[in-house]
């Protein structure tokens, strides 16, 4: 699966438990990740919504809304309704057509309520899995829902060079410049270019740039992690603490404190 993290506490606080879960195998080139979430009395429910390279569905079933969180290249504060008890899923480009119906092109940049991609279907999922009294059900309501929403969607990738290109750039062994890519899939700059931004809503340079400000995020987020980023294909400190501020809008030490929040652990 895709390790990210899409959103933290806006203050220091406890806020969240967070318990991940596993995708079906069928499903990982679609659904990037669960992630169920539970906020503890005491937590603040101001979030800051990290650089993401996927698109993410926040399905909260204690009153706030569902909505659906495009892929972003800069943080963002999150002032809406709290999210208290629910669940995120990742979805990758490909996934958002397959399963959602729409590019991602379409959500880059935005929050928009899940009803307006889904209809009435965005509400019956919020019911069902609050029906169910834990998250290893939860989690397997949702493999069987996305299993079914793909059975049914009928239509391979279009743009099966850009898909793996996105994989590349999230998964890959090393950093790679985009000529470099460019020439490892057999097209041209251009083509990757239009691709991405028709398909994915970034640019390839932009996609690479999230993946790798990713990588130290979850890399942070251990429990024996440290505010240091080199690595992760990050030059040096400084360099890691220019695209922390640039990208996140914090420094690396109080995206650390917040990430030590957000450790996942069982509720």
């Amino acid at each position: 699966m895709l390790a990210q993290i899409h959103s933290v506490s806006a203050v220091a606080s406890g806020c969240l438990q967070v318990v991940p879960g596993t995708v079906a195998e069928p499903l990982r080139p679609y659904v990037a990740g669960y992630s169920g979430f539970r906020a503890t009395p005491e937590g603040a429910l101001l979030r800051r919504i990290l650089p993401f390279n996927v698109a993410t569905l926040i399905v909260d079933w204690t009153g706030a809304p569902p909505l659906v969180t495009g892929p972003r290249a800069t943080g963002l504060r999150y002032q809406g309704p709290g999210w208290r008890d629910g669940i995120s899923v990742g979805v990758t480009p490909a996934g958002v057509r397959a399963l959602l119906g729409v590019r991602q092109n379409e959500l880059a940049d935005r929050i928009v309520p899940l009803d307006d991609v889904l209809g009435p279907w965005a509400g019956r999922l919020a019911r069902r899995l609050a029906e169910v009294p834990d998250w290893a059900g939860r989690f397997a309501v949702l493999d069987r829902w996305f299993a079914a929403r793909l059975a049914s969607a009928g239509e391979a990738d279009p743009e099966p060079v850009i898909t793996r290109a996105w994989w590349r750039l999230q998964t890959g062994p090393a950093p790679v410049t985009i000529g470099a890519l460019a020439a490892e899939f057999g097209v041209s700059r251009r083509y990757l270019q239009l691709g991405f931004r028709r398909q994915v809503g970034l640019t390839p340079k932009t996609v690479a740039r999230i993946a790798r400000f990713q990588r130290a995020a979850v890399a942070m987020a251990g429990p024996r992690a440290t505010a240091a980023g080199p690595g992760h294909g990050f030059a040096d400190q400084s360099h890691f603490c220019r695209e922390t501020r640039a990208l996140a809008g914090v420094t690396p030490r109080e995206l650390f404190a917040f990430l030590q929040d957000a450790h996942p652990r069982r509720a």
